[in-house]
């Protein structure tokens, strides 16, 4: 069995169905992972722990996705030297822009990268993670630039289609 090396967490098994979306991503490109539930707030003990041996567990990237006060990404990017991505979650009448500052401003020294709020996060979370892994990985080097041609192709695709279509008319 492959080993992960990209770990995503989570605040609450309610963030689930967005944080799926990294997951997606990851298989997508072969990227092995693991998922759990730990809580900043709740089980800041087993945060830290989680955090601080990660990169002797193999980890090379964490993803952390969290709603409301959102201080799981922070606080496990305080216990390690790995990169950390935030994903923040819509998890109160806010819409996910309390999960975004929190996330965001991170004090210096403590460096979080934070995507945008949600499913589109999660995939950027996962493709950011990717892309750090490309750096030393030639074969998920590989499949993201597959991806962005794929990409790119489905653009021009679409734009073949809205082109004939103006025409017609």
């Amino acid at each position: 069995m492959t080993k992960e090396i990209v770990s995503i967490v989570m605040g609450s098994d309610s963030d689930l169905d967005v944080m799926q979306e990294c997951a997606s991503v990851l298989k997508e490109f072969g990227i092995p992972f693991s998922m759990q539930v730990m809580s900043a707030h709740r089980t800041p003990e087993l945060v830290a722990e989680f955090a601080a041996s990660a990169a002797a567990n193999g980890i090379k990237v964490i993803i952390a996705g969290a709603g409301g006060a959102a201080h799981l990404a922070g606080a496990v990017a305080a216990n390690t030297v790995l990169p950390v991505i935030g994903v923040p979650l819509a998890a109160t009448d806010l819409n996910g822009m309390d999960a975004l500052l929190a996330t965001v401003q991170m004090p210096a020294g403590i460096p979080v990268a934070t995507v945008a709020v949600g499913k589109p996060g999660a995939r950027n979370a996962a493709l950011l993670a990717a892309q750090i892994l490309g750096l030393s990985d030639a074969g998920v080097a590989g499949k993201l630039g597959a991806y962005k041609k794929k990409m790119a192709e489905a653009c021009r695709e679409k734009n073949q289609k809205l082109q004939n279509k103006l025409k017609e008319t």
